[in-house]
């Protein structure tokens, strides 16, 4: 499908909010710690969608498949969002976001592993170029001792792992289901999960007041708000086209990082960042070589 100015538009303010959200992670989790502020986050973002839907007249597709729904938000919500939030207590937003790039490979293995989605020439060069780009922006960085980062690149690698679990098993259980319910039910379904954590695991020490405006636009912009634009340009102009929201987000990430936190992209990062687009480029399909398949 082709993309309109309006949509263009909407796909640059989606990758500035989701491109935001590193930074925010990376600016309040040390106030709030990870369970408490992904808790915000998503209690919040619950709030923004629940009366979005029921004004959209799907609550009753809600009750259908609430099971499902909520099942997905572990993995495309609740769990990632804990790994990203933890990580970036060590790592910077521009890191997390350009590993996050790459999203579309882990998901393309895990398609192939579970649901038998078939694996091109293209795309299986696709998976490797992204492997070989996250040898080389991880490369050196996996010391676990008390001062390295092992374990931090270790929870973004997870994180994204986790949204390829959550593509496949919404394609498998939620195909057919309106976006906007698997959005709800995902944050729906984050909040009760962490809620007893978040609780648990609460800062004694009350997060300032700008931690507090961080997490409520991450929960509010960066979520609720942030789904609405996805799964309209997804009904506007197709999932292809909107995968390429991935490209933009370490764009901005970086530019939000370096504005307001004083992060700087080194040449490893330029490098891998760079063969990880590449690679996602061609796992999805936005870019291929040699003669098109013929369709049927």
């Amino acid at each position: 499908m082709a993309m309109k100015k309006l949509d263009v538009m909407e796909l640059m303010l989606l990758a500035a909010l989701w491109g935001g959200s590193f930074i925010l992670i990376r600016y309040a989790v040390p106030d709030f710690g990870p369970f408490a502020l992904i808790l915000v986050r998503v209690g919040l973002g619950a709030l923004f969608l629940v009366p979005l839907m029921h004004i959209k007249g799907q609550t009753p597709a809600f009750r259908d498949y609430w099971f499902h729904a909520c099942v997905v938000g572990l993995f495309s919500s609740a769990f990632p969002f804990l790994l990203f939030a933890y990580a970036m207590v060590s790592v910077t937003g521009s890191f997390a976001s350009i590993v996050n790039a790459g999203t579309p490979i882990w998901g393309a293995i895990i398609a192939y592993l579970w649901i038998g989605e078939s694996l091109n020439r293209n795309r299986i060069f696709g998976l490797l170029l992204g492997v070989l780009g996250v040898v080389i922006l991880v490369w050196g960085k996996l010391d676990y001792g008390d001062q390295g980062l092992g374990w931090p690149v270790i929870a973004v690698l997870g994180a994204t792992l986790m949204y390829g679990i959550s593509a496949s098993y919404t394609k498998r259980f939620l195909t057919g289901v309106p976006p906007l319910v698997t959005a709800t039910g995902s944050q729906v379904g984050s909040t009760v999960i962490l809620l007893p954590l978040g609780i648990i695991f609460w800062p004694e020490r009350p997060p300032d007041s700008a931690a507090w405006i961080a997490a409520a636009i991450l929960g509010i912009a960066s979520t609720g708000f942030a789904y609405i634009l996805f799964f309209r340009l997804i009904s506007r102009v197709g999932p292809t086209n909107t995968i390429a929201v991935t490209f933009l987000i370490p764009l901005f990430a970086a530019v939000w990082g370096f504005a307001f936190l004083g992060e700087v992209i080194t040449p490893r990062m330029l490098a891998g960042g760079l063969t990880i687009f590449a690679g996602t480029a061609l796992t999805t399909g936005i870019v291929s070589f040699g003669r098109r398949e013929k369709r049927t």
